[in-house]
């Protein structure tokens, strides 16, 4: 289980062009790390194009993007490519990362159970600290509503 001020879990995974890419990478930066289900489906899809269209303005607060799904790296690739994003996304094929940070959780569709990526954004601050989390998010505004929490937190800090 993930808890707010604690130290948030470490991973190493590998980004559209398969480079890999570690948390640890980031250390001095803010992190806003966030989970999602799958590549080219409409939520998604607008997900990362909000954080696209304002990551100048999380890269002015010293802050990295970073998406993960489930999805392989070729598809991230595709994705980034046809929607136009300058976002690092990670592949977690086996899930491992999304179950360390509980963004692995039970979900149903049409019926059925299942387990799946839960749309989830957390906040990390430059020393490592988990300092903020978004559960269960909605699409419309998140990205906003990230930055401003991030404006904030940099405010009493």
């Amino acid at each position: 289980m993930v808890k707010l001020n604690e130290q948030a879990p470490d991973f190493c995974l590998k980004d559209q062009n398969e480079e890999s890419i570690c948390l640890k990478d980031f250390k001095g930066k803010w992190v806003v790390l966030y989970f999602y289900p799958k590549d080219n489906t409409p939520g998604c899809t607008m997900e990362a194009i909000y954080f696209t269209k304002y990551q100048k303005e999380f890269q002015q607060l010293n802050t990295m993007i970073l998406g993960i799904s489930n999805d392989s790296c070729e598809s991230h690739k595709k994705f980034t490519e046809k929607n136009n994003l300058s976002l690092i996304l990670l592949s977690d094929p086996d899930h491992a990362v999304s179950e360390s940070y509980d963004a692995w959780a039970p979900k149903s569709f049409m019926g059925k159970s299942f387990l799946g990526v839960s749309r989830t954004t957390f906040l990390i601050n430059p020393q490592g600290i988990l300092v903020h989390t978004w559960p269960k998010v909605k699409v419309a505004g998140h990205t906003t509503d990230v930055l401003n929490t991030l404006k904030e937190m940099q405010k009493t800090k």
